[in-house]
């Protein structure tokens, strides 16, 4: 039995393999893609695989000033790759969601073979 978000996915898919996408569609794409075109923010959202984490231990794994990964942590948010948690004086980061990391996973695989 499908969920209901698969059931959606599929259809989606059905929809793009039968139609030319859109130009607003095709904008959307490669805005994401070129968030992606980034070492730093590949870094970063590599960082953010298995956990939630602030900017400071953010900055202390990638070796980059906070400041850095603040303005790259805006663009990853921007793009809705990221999205943030607030406790008190922190902002916490983790992923949007598992896609985020299957789409890095498959272009590793990609480029694997």
């Amino acid at each position: 039995m499908k969920c209901e978000h698969c059931q959606f996915n599929t259809e989606i898919v059905d929809r793009l393999k039968n139609e030319a996408p859109s130009p607003e569609l095709l904008e959307d794409l490669t805005d994401v893609f070129k968030v992606f075109g980034d070492t730093t923010r590949i870094k970063i959202l590599w960082t953010l695989f298995d956990s939630e984490i602030c900017v400071a231990d953010i900055s202390d794994k990638i070796g980059m000033s906070q400041s850095a990964i603040s303005h790259q942590l805006r663009i990853l948010k921007q793009a809705r790759l990221i999205k943030a948690r607030r406790e008190g004086k922190n902002t916490f980061y983790s992923l949007s969601d598992d896609h985020v990391k299957r789409i890095i996973e498959q272009v590793i695989i990609h480029i694997s073979e």
